[in-house]
């Protein structure tokens, strides 16, 4: 009975680890749509547009729900935060608050 006890406790953990990561990697790809113009995994090259990454999860929120109400000003983030549910950009905020913050290194220039 103690072996199938610890074997079910193991294979619970599992599924929760696995599950995380699912979660995990569901709220990236949400994300990635921000990449282009923010950055990878929200990292900008310069400070417009702004970083993302690092910054705090509630801040980050509540300027996607403004944006998708109308009541942040912006050129084309209104059109993006309309396509997402209010869980995905919960999400989102919460992917790119778990982001280490830093700018990212421009690519060379081509030649």
């Amino acid at each position: 009975m103690l072996k199938a006890a610890t074997l079910l406790a193991v294979l619970i953990a599992g599924w929760a680890q696995s599950a995380a990561a699912a979660d995990a990697q569901y709220a990236r790809s949400l994300a990635a749509t921000c990449f282009a113009c923010h950055g990878t995994d929200g990292r900008s090259v310069n400070s417009v547009p702004p970083s993302l990454a690092g910054q705090n999860k509630d801040y980050l929120l509540r300027q996607l729900q403004e944006f998708r109400d109308g009541k942040r000003p912006a050129t084309i983030m209104h059109q993006h935060a309309k396509g997402y549910t209010p869980e995905q950009l919960d999400l989102i905020a919460g992917y790119f608050a778990s982001v280490t913050p830093g700018r990212a290194t421009p690519a060379p220039a081509a030649r």
